[in-house]
């Protein structure tokens, strides 16, 4: 049966009437496309806080380093930088020759991190994109050595190292370590993701090896990641201290086991302990300010993908 209005025509059906909705509010968590969220003024206080906690090991030690030690020690410790940085920084540079360390320190830390790279990626790109029996259980000792101990190996690797004729030498610092399972791990969950399989495909049916994939796209899209870890496995190569200390002798040292044979003294003086680590830790700064736009760029590149 159908229902007509007085001035309707007989046979014809009302249409249904319009509904209204209220428009939707924009979700405050939920950004549009091209649109970035706001903080509010207890993140600018948080961030602020976090940096200035961050730098006051940094400041603390700069004014440390240009003091005397009976400043520093007194109960009232200066808070403002003094003027005797340059005499600390030269006592320290003499007494410890850091000049010898810190070339020992750059070889060592440099090796590590190029061969580490490398091995790592050729390693992570088998893991993540090669077929071959065995794979998983591999994976799993791999990462199953993340949880050794590092202490463990200390006197088997000392006779290797010894049997080697390798005590004393740079070579048994460096070789121990030209491979790590976390860089393993890292670069092959980064091309699990990053690296698509059709793109290997095509390049296989173009006639490429392996090694022109690796060297032609492997490398290309693996280069973000390997930016972030060549940064973490230099500055824990050069920060490294309790291998160095044991493989090494007073006259080849590296950065770290020369700051620790300034501070063995019976009674050191701390501002030019402090000088020697200021010294130790420019290099560092050096090289996150020439690289770390590229290290950021690196970790937000791996940490969003669209």
């Amino acid at each position: 049966m159908t229902i007509t209005s007085p001035t309707q025509a007989p046979g014809s059906v009302l249409p249904a009437p319009a509904v209204h909705r209220a428009p939707k509010r924009a979700g405050r968590f939920r950004p549009g496309a091209g649109q970035q969220l706001k903080g509010g003024p207890f993140a600018y206080i948080a961030l602020a806080v976090v940096g200035i906690g961050s730098l006051l090991p940094l400041y603390w030690t700069l004014v440390a380093a240009s003091h005397t030690q009976d400043e520093v020690l007194a109960s009232t410790p200066p808070f403002l930088p003094g003027g005797r940085l340059m005499h600390n920084l030269d006592a320290a540079w003499n007494q410890a020759h850091l000049g010898k360390a810190i070339v020992n320190s750059f070889i060592v830390s440099s090796c590590i991190t190029v061969a580490t790279l490398f091995f790592c990626t050729l390693a992570g790109y088998a893991f993540a994109k090669m077929r071959f029996r065995g794979r998983g259980a591999l994976m799993t000792g791999v990462i199953a050595t993340l949880t050794i101990p590092p202490q463990l190996s200390v006197v088997p690797l000392f006779m290797l190292m010894s049997d080697l004729g390798w005590g004393g030498s740079l070579e048994s610092v460096i070789f121990p370590t030209l491979v790590s399972a976390f860089g393993v791990f890292f670069m092959r969950q980064y091309l699990s993701e990053a690296l698509p399989y059709e793109l290997i495909e095509a390049a296989k049916i173009d006639g490429a090896n392996n090694f022109r994939v690796v060297l032609s796209i492997v490398l290309p899209v693996a280069r973000p990641a390997m930016m972030v870890l060549g940064m973490l496995t230099f500055v824990q190569a050069w920060n490294d201290f309790f291998w160095p200390y044991l493989a090494l002798n007073q006259q080849n040292p590296t950065l770290q086991v020369a700051l620790g044979q300034l501070s063995a003294s019976y009674t050191p003086d701390q501002s030019i302990v402090m000088a020697g680590a200021l010294i130790s830790t420019l290099p560092l700064l050096a090289v996150f300010v020439l690289f770390g736009k590229r290290i950021v760029g690196g970790i937000m590149s791996g940490a969003v993908k669209g």
